[in-house]
């Protein structure tokens, strides 16, 4: 056989990981591609920044998702500090799209994908799952949030996200109070689009600086909402602590550049326990 092996697949995982449910709210900023261009090749030396209209794109991703296993379930939630990027000699292979193009899914040579520059999470495995699998450069970190729900009818089109430092110790996650991001996005009484945008290719650099490339599919699809210079301001990042790295890349990488779109996907419910009625 010719080609490249596979990565490995260390126990106790399995491949593909199976979601329950999801919930996501994702965030892209258009930013200067020269300061973009040197914080990727330190941290993926084999990727390229993908240039829309003479910007590069910082996209945030925040998820909440659930996975059942054999001997029951788990809740993880996590957010994603990402560019977008191509593996440098494909740079040819690409077709040119601007960025509302690339947001509704019309490339779909799937070369461009996330470079994860920072993912902080919740779930001691998955952060553990994550290195291995998908050499992420996963951390811990804990949340607070607000999000649209059924269960809540008065929460809509509100999304509020609080991601606070964390570490792992011996009894598991440590949470502490200092908040390193912070998104708020409210959406009501804008327009969205349903839109096809997955798989979502996830780049990954190993220690030994191999690039991995991992798909994740999405069987419905996202609701994407286009930002313009009326609605940018729906859209409030507040950073913490600079000497935290998360935060002073963002810091160095957003400045004062304002949100360009949104995009949305909520795991449609599977059953509902209806209201109660007295027996006479």
């Amino acid at each position: 056989m010719t080609g490249l092996p596979l990565p490995p697949v260390p126990e106790p995982y399995h491949l593909p990981f199976h979601y329950g449910a999801l919930h996501n709210i994702g965030v892209d900023y258009l930013v200067d591609p020269q300061r973009a261009a040197r914080l990727l090749d330190k941290r993926h030396p084999g990727l390229s920044v993908a240039e829309f209209d003479g910007g590069a794109c910082v996209s945030l991703n925040y998820q909440l998702y659930f996975a059942q296993y054999p001997n029951g379930g788990g809740i993880t939630q996590e957010l994603e500090i990402n560019l977008i990027a191509h593996p440098t000699f494909a740079g040819e292979r690409l077709p040119a799209v601007n960025y509302g193009q690339y947001a509704r899914g019309w490339e779909q040579t799937k070369l461009l994908g996330i470079a994860r520059l920072h993912v902080l999470c919740d779930n001691p495995l998955a952060i553990d799952a994550g290195r291995l699998l998908y050499a992420e450069p996963k951390h811990p970190g804990w949340f607070e949030t607000t999000m649209p729900s059924l269960n809540a009818a008065a929460v809509q089109d509100r999304w509020s996200v609080s991601c606070r430092r964390a570490a792992l110790g011996p009894e598991g996650l440590q949470r502490y109070e200092e908040e390193l991001v912070a998104l708020d996005v409210n959406l009501a009484g804008l327009t969205s689009e349903s839109v096809n945008n997955t798989p979502i290719t996830g780049y990954g650099t190993d220690d030994q600086g191999r690039l991995l490339a991992g798909p994740l599919n999405v069987y419905q699809p996202y609701r994407y909402y286009a930002l313009d210079d009326r609605t940018a301001d729906r859209v409030h990042l507040t950073l913490g602590n600079p000497a935290e790295e998360a935060a002073r890349d963002l810091a160095h990488l957003i400045a004062d550049a304002p949100a360009a779109g949104v995009w949305t996907y909520q795991s449609a419910p599977v059953a509902a326990h209806n209201r109660a009625y007295y027996v006479g």
